[in-house]
């Protein structure tokens, strides 16, 4: 244990003398600066654990020489809490060393798409658009809409929308995937339920030097915004339709006012779409054919079942049922994502850091060279 805390320690330490000689270089301070803002909690509790250290030695080297009895239930007193506060440390270090997903501070774009089941999967695609909605508003986030795609009757083809939001990705990653409703439709007159579905696709939003996109590859179509009609219908061509020609992948902005506002929000849906594919090949790289229910983004696994005769919303992923649909509807989802979240973190945990008898034994990425 003393030597990873010595590890952690000179690591912070060349931090802080690589940052005195990078002054001059703007993006190299940038870069440390984050390393060592990521680091510092760590060192916190490290230098905590340090102390908690010295105090139990100190305790023990006096209950070994001192001949007082008052004296001795005191220092005896220390040592339990001092034992008790130690575990409980290093179990709060195991925690900060856990690899975070550097993503989960980001803002987000959220796509909502109806799948099987015609007007009624649509109905339900306006019906996530709305908790979706909700949920931001519940966090104090700011959601702008890229794209929508109504129909007559009130659903919805497909939602694109950015969520402005600390921490936003951190949450909403969970939403991915295929959420199934089960009711009866108000088309329906022998009252049989009906089962439908809508894709939900979170993507992170990324730096343009993350991803680089050279101009040959991509092609740019522009068009008049389409609407419900009348003052909704713009005259002039402010819409505009990307093409990625090595991925397939089709983008289309038409919420903005003019043609270049519409053109770098689809470049930015663009790069998070590209960066969630190359993540989700690493993913598949490194779990090969390992299924993982809790943590899997793969937009083909049906992660949520919307019963609303029951009214009852389960999530396949961590059998987790909620009985008051209505509320749930409302933005009311931090039952799933905090098991979710808790889940993760458990596993994280059990496959990157264990604790022996001599104090940490590491498994995960961190450089500490």
């Amino acid at each position: 244990m003393q030597k990873i805390i010595q590890e952690f320690e000179q690591k912070y330490a060349d931090l802080e003398s690589q940052l005195l000689e990078s002054q001059t270089d703007y993006q190299k301070t940038i870069e440390l600066n984050k390393e060592r803002s990521d680091l510092e909690p760590i060192i916190l509790k490290v230098r905590k654990l340090k102390n908690l250290y010295e105090q139990e030695a100190s305790a023990k080297n006096l209950l070994a020489t001192e001949k007082d009895p008052e004296m001795l239930d005191l220092v005896k007193a220390e040592l339990d809490q001092i034992d008790l506060a130690i575990p409980e440390t290093e179990n709060e270090l195991r925690l900060l060393l856990i690899p975070k997903d550097p993503r989960d501070d980001r803002n987000v774009f959220v796509e909502i798409r109806a799948g099987t089941g015609g007007d009624e999967a649509a109905l339900f695609a306006a019906d996530l658009f709305r908790m979706y909605s909700r949920y931001a508003e519940r966090k104090g986030w700011k959601m702008e809409v890229v794209n929508l795609s109504e129909i007559g009757i009130g659903g919805i083809k497909e939602a694109v929308f950015q969520i402005r939001g600390k921490g936003a990705y951190s949450r909403l990653k969970w939403e991915s995937g295929v959420h199934r409703v089960q009711r009866v439709p108000a088309t329906e007159s022998q009252g049989r339920v009906h089962t439908s579905a809508a894709t939900v696709a979170v993507l992170a939003e990324v730096d343009p030097i993350e991803i680089n996109i050279p101009d040959k590859d991509i092609s740019i179509d522009v068009f008049k915004s389409a609407g419900a009609g009348g003052q909704n219908v713009q005259k002039n061509s402010t819409a505009v339709r990307l093409t990625h020609h090595p991925s397939g992948i089709v983008v289309t902005c038409q919420d903005e006012r003019s043609q270049l506002q519409n053109k770098e929000r689809a470049l930015s849906i663009l790069r998070a779409r590209l960066y969630e594919n190359q993540e989700r090949e690493r993913q598949e790289e490194l779990i090969k054919t390992k299924k993982d229910m809790v943590r899997s983004g793969d937009r083909s696994d049906k992660i949520r079942t919307y019963n609303f005769p029951q009214s009852r919303v389960t999530d396949h992923r961590i059998n987790v049922s909620s009985y008051n649909l209505p509320v749930v509807l409302d933005g009311e989802i931090d039952l799933f994502i905090d098991e979710l979240a808790t889940r993760d973190e458990a596993e994280k945990l059990t496959s990157s850091v264990v604790f022996d008898e001599q104090g940490i034994t590491s498994l995960f990425s961190f450089n500490l060279k």
